[in-house]
């Protein structure tokens, strides 16, 4: 039993060194230049903007939990926790960081140079700042024209139905609307 302990730890040290030294050699997969380039393409696809607040919601919500379970220390839990997530807000860098290895492994660094010219330019700039609305609209037209064929495909099939087997109910009545149909996303 004492060799097998034994050999458990020495699996398990072998284990720990490994997984180390392929997480730096990970690291260090990337360029310096990769790295660069994809924090220009981030830059211009305001790609970590979203994250902004993550720790002002946090901090604001620990603020609420503290705050109802010792209501007499309101002013010293706001002065603690924001002293706090401004203490951490320096961590913020690591998130950009391991965004930045992420999108230089995921493109080259002409493709990174490509997206950062396109999102800088007028029209790269527009489709960001537009195309949120295209797509919803565009889901919303997508809809109403889902609901059209639906009613339509319901009515016709049941004339057809009707008018070769006899009596069957109708799908839908001429005017109403058949069920919501949602197209796949």
């Amino acid at each position: 039993m004492i060799t097998f302990a034994g050999l458990g730890r020495t699996l398990a040290a072998t284990l720990v060194v490994t997984a180390a030294l392929a997480g730096a050699a990970r690291a260090q997969d990337v360029t310096d230049e990769q790295i660069k380039a994809a924090r220009t393409a981030m830059d211009a696809l305001a790609a970590t903007a979203p994250f902004d607040n993550i720790l002002p919601n946090l901090a604001a919500r620990l603020k609420g939990t503290l705050i109802q379970s010792n209501p007499n220390h309101e002013a010293l839990i706001n002065t603690t926790v924001d002293t706090e997530a401004l203490t951490l807000a320096a961590r913020r860098a690591d998130l950009e960081r391991e965004a930045a290895t992420i999108y230089a492994k995921s493109f080259s660094v002409e493709e990174l140079k490509a997206i950062a010219d396109f999102y800088n330019s007028p029209v790269g700039k527009k489709l960001l700042k537009d195309g949120p609305i295209a797509a919803r609209e565009t889901m919303k037209a997508a809809n109403i024209w889902a609901s059209g064929i639906s009613r339509d495909l319901a009515v016709e099939s049941s004339k057809k139905l009707q008018a070769e087997i006899g009596t069957v109910a109708p799908a839908v009545e001429e005017g109403q609307q058949p069920a919501e149909a949602t197209p796949q996303q």
